[in-house]
Parts: C-alpha cells; sequence; structure tokens
C-alpha cells in the first residue's frame, strides 16, 4: 500500500512526539514488553536532581569538624532527628525516620566514583548511564536492563516508566526506551485520539520500512496509553498524598502499582537540590515534600500487602563540599548517601560508616562505595538480572538486600 506525503509527515509527528502526542512519547518505541523477573518485584528510583548535601542529609552531630566547617548551616543536634548516639537524619524526613525505626530503612554512606566530575550534566551522565568517568555511554544502566530482560513482551509496552514529561538517559536502552508519562489522562486523550486509533489498526505492510515503523509505534504507543490508563482506574487511594509536584507523581505510581500493574520499573526527579545560596531553606521544603510522598506511597504499599515487594531508591549526581561558602550554602562536591526503603531489606539501618571529614580530597568527602556496585546489587538481588552484562563489568555486591 502506497502513503502519501502527507500522511507520512503526520505519522512522523506523532512517533517523534513533536505535535498531536506530547513529549513523552519520544522515548517509547519498544522491541518488546515484558517476562522480566519472575518474583514480581519493582523498583522506584527517586532521582534528588542538583547534588544533594549529604552531610545535612544524615548529620554527624558529634563531630566537631562538622560544626566547624558549617557555623552557620550546620544542623544542630538537638534538631536532627536521632539514628544513634553519633549520628542523626534531617529533621524534615519524619517519616523516613519512622520507617528507620521500624527497620524498613538502609543508608549507604560515602558513594560515588574514581575521578569524580563536578559538572551537574557530565555526572548525571555517568550515574544515569552506569558507567565509568572515562567513558561516554549513550544508554542508561535501566535501559539495558530491560534490553537484556525482556524476551517475547507484551505488546502494550509499559514494563518501565518515567512520570514526567521527557525520558532520562537512566531509562533509554541501546534497543528501544522505556516511556515517559506525566499525566496518564492527558496521554490517554492525546494517544487515542480517534485519528491515531484508526491508524494502530493497521497493517504493517508499506511501501517503506519507515511507514511500518511509524505505524507500529502509534499501535504500540495506543495499546500503552489504554493498558496504563486502565491500570491507573483500578485502584482508588484512601491515602492522602501532598498536592506537590512529587506528591501527585508517588501517586502515579502507588496507583499503578497497588493496581497490580506489570511495570517493573518507575523513575521520578525531584529537585533543584543545587544550594548555592540560603542551603536549609530549600533543602528543608524539598525534603519535607518528599517526606509527605513517600509517606502516602508507602501507606498505600503497606495498606495493599505490597511493601515487601517494592523497593524505593534515591540517588543524586554528586554531594556538597564539606565547608560552607559564603552564601550560607555549599558548592559541588562529591560523594553523597542512598536511601533504600523497602520491606524487604536484609540490611536495614546504617549500612556503612560515614566518610571522614578529617581525611578530605582537596575539601571534598572521599568516596567509599562506587555507585555500581549498589546498581549491581539491585539488578541481581532485587530485579533478578545479569548485572555483568548490563554493566559491563563485574561489581562487589553490598548486602542490604
Amino acid at each position: 500500500m502506497s502513503i502519501s506525503r502527507r500522511k507520512f509527515i503526520q505519522l512522523s509527528s506523532l512517533a517523534s512526539a513533536s505535535l498531536m502526542v506530547p513529549e513523552f512519547l519520544k522515548g517509547f518505541e519498544y522491541r518488546q514488553a515484558p517476562i522480566l523477573n519472575k518474583s514480581n518485584k519493582v523498583l522506584v528510583v527517586v532521582q534528588l536532581s542538583g547534588g544533594n548535601d549529604g552531610l545535612n542529609t544524615i548529620i554527624p552531630y558529634r563531630n566537631d569538624i562538622y560544626y566547624k566547617s558549617r557555623p552557620l548551616i550546620g544542623i544542630k543536634r538537638e534538631n536532627a532527628l536521632s539514628l544513634t548516639d553519633d549520628i542523626g537524619i534531617n529533621p524534615s524526613l519524619k517519616t523516613v525516620k519512622q520507617l528507620y525505626d521500624e527497620g524498613h530503612v538502609s543508608v549507604i554512606n560515602g558513594v560515588g566514583y574514581p575521578h569524580p566530575d563536578r559538572s551537574h550534566f557530565r555526572s548525571m551522565d555517568i550515574w544515569q548511564s552506569g558507567s565509568t568517568a572515562g567513558d561516554i555511554v549513550t544508554s542508561g544502566w535501566l535501559g539495558r536492563y530491560l534490553d537484556h530482560a525482556c524476551d517475547d513482551c507484551n505488546p502494550h509496552n509499559a514494563m518501565a516508566i518515567e512520570v514526567d514529561d521527557t525520558l532520562s538517559l537512566a531509562m533509554k536502552g541501546e534497543q528501544g526506551n522505556a516511556i515517559a508519562v506525566r499525566d496518564i489522562n492527558r496521554f490517554h486523550q492525546a494517544a487515542t485520539n480517534p485519528y491515531f486509533k484508526k491508524l494502530s489498526a493497521h497493517d504493517d505492510e508499506h511501501d517503506t520500512n519507515l511507514a511500518a515503523y511509524l505505524y507500529k509505534t502509534v499501535r504500540q504507543t495506543v495499546s500503552a496509553a489504554d493498558y496504563i490508563y486502565d491500570q491507573s482506574k483500578i485502584y482508588s487511594s484512601t491515602q492522602s498524598y501532598p498536592d506537590s509536584q512529587i506528591g501527585k507523581r508517588m501517586k502515579t505510581i502507588g496507583s499503578l502499582i497497588v493496581s497490580g500493574s506489570e511495570t517493573q520499573v518507575y523513575y521520578v526527579s525531584h529537585g533543584s537540590f543545587d544550594t548555592h545560596v540560603n542551603q536549609a531553606d530549600r533543602q528543608n521544603r524539598l525534603f519535607e515534600q518528599l517526606d509527605t510522598a513517600l509517606a502516602a506511597l508507602v501507606g498505600d504499599l503497606k495498606q495493599s500487602g505490597r511493601f515487601n515487594d517494592v523497593l524505593i531508591m534515591t540517588f543524586s549526581e554528586f554531594g556538597r563540599r564539606v565547608s560552607q561558602n559564603a552564601s550560607n550554602g555549599t558548592d559541588h562536591g562529591t560523594a553523597g548517601n542512598m536511601f533504600f526503603i523497602s520491606g524487604g531489606l536484609r540490611k536495614p539501618g546504617l549500612y556503612n560508616d560515614l566518610p571522614s571529614l578529617s581525611d578530605l580530597d582537596n575539601g571534598d568527602l572521599v568516596y567509599g562505595t562506587d555507585f555500581k556496585q549498589v546498581y549491581a546489587t539491585v539488578l541481581d538481588n532485587w530485579l533478578q538480572a545479569n548485572s555483568q552484562d548490563i554493566l559491563r563489568m563485574k561489581y562487589e555486591h553490598l548486602s542490604f538486600i
């Protein structure tokens, strides 16, 4: 069958998401869809964009160097939420502290990588691609997980979802990509326009391979929109999610998990934590938003009996300098901390010691755990994948899951 120039342009516009269907379709087309791991495990990745300050997140309140380095922005011992005699957690993370006390939080300190880069863009690329600082990799660690784990997948292709308008590098594979959806209703309305519904029923026999590809993309997009929309309507949460951006996105994730969606990886960003000026107010506000959103999500997971099956993971592209700057903030640093929240942790609590504040690298913390060790642990022990194939190197596992 021949294809007119006008129809070709319309199809191209849909596939690139530049016209009638919004940005979130850009990364959609995927060669396969799910069988993935058989254990029903779900991973929720929370990116703390901008470089979160780990020292004001997990606070060494018995260390004099901490307060000498941060005379105005150091969090006082009486304000921190106590974890041990020596260490506390940011006072805005009340839910996280409660979950910690219940044995549902593991904190890994001093996470970074060799030869750290203090550029937001480059360091984020390194973290999202799961690569070393010396390599330029154009695919993401979770995208490659989909490439390796997906075989004879379902047609709706909703195995990994980023709750946003655009797709992060982390979710882009070598063979295809995950899907980005911020507003499920808007996504469904756009993708199920009668014109696109008609196109989705079209066969694959066309004059050009590109035309066949475009029709296939339309068909998969409509199928994904129907599937995600239907799943989102199955469960009506009784939890009170905050009306913040992160709250709305966590509500979307919660509704899909509890409804029984086959999606196994969710990705969401929160920030910006780039606190060069007046750090305390910004970090506290962002942590309050995150904490209340996590409270509602965990409430849904506990109520539905899914909390043991879901692993919530936080990361940031780097930490901050040990010493405060002249603007009551902190500048780009190196190592930071990662949080893991789940009912299925093997080793909750403070997984390791905080980095030394006296043995610094040009004023920066020295990392003790390579973030790719963490990824390898998540891939192998939680998602039941082959981390060596995905990360292209063998990394020693940690024991928190």
